[in-house]
């Protein structure tokens, strides 16, 4: 594969030693895709714990649907995840700034 590389706006192909480099540096990016997924639903799901944790104050009376979805919540990931169920909870819908995920899981009762 031939790397093109852009100096001061002009294009040239890459050396083999730098091809070698960006192929290396791809590789481990693509290696760590399962993480970066799996790092981005954990924020997603504390965000929406942090966003509900006053319904757990004692002089608040929490839902049974409030309960059972923070409990949803803190299942996730289970243990039997695949990169394939990552890929399920991160779709997506409709177009930056109006985007928003598919899953119900992401969506308060």
């Amino acid at each position: 594969m031939v790397y093109t590389v852009t100096v001061d706006g002009v294009k040239r192909d890459m050396t083999a030693e730098e091809a070698a480099q960006r192929q290396k540096d791809e590789d481990v990016w693509n290696s760590k895709s399962v993480k970066r997924k799996l790092d981005r639903i954990k924020t997603m799901r504390l965000k929406r714990l942090k966003d509900t944790d006053y319904l757990a104050l004692g002089d608040v009376t929490m839902p049974e649907n409030i309960k059972t979805w923070r409990q949803q919540l803190r299942d996730l990931p289970q243990d039997n995840t695949t990169e394939a169920s990552y890929d399920l909870l991160l779709e997506v819908e409709g177009i930056f700034p109006n985007r928003k995920y598919k899953h119900a899981i992401w969506s308060k009762p």
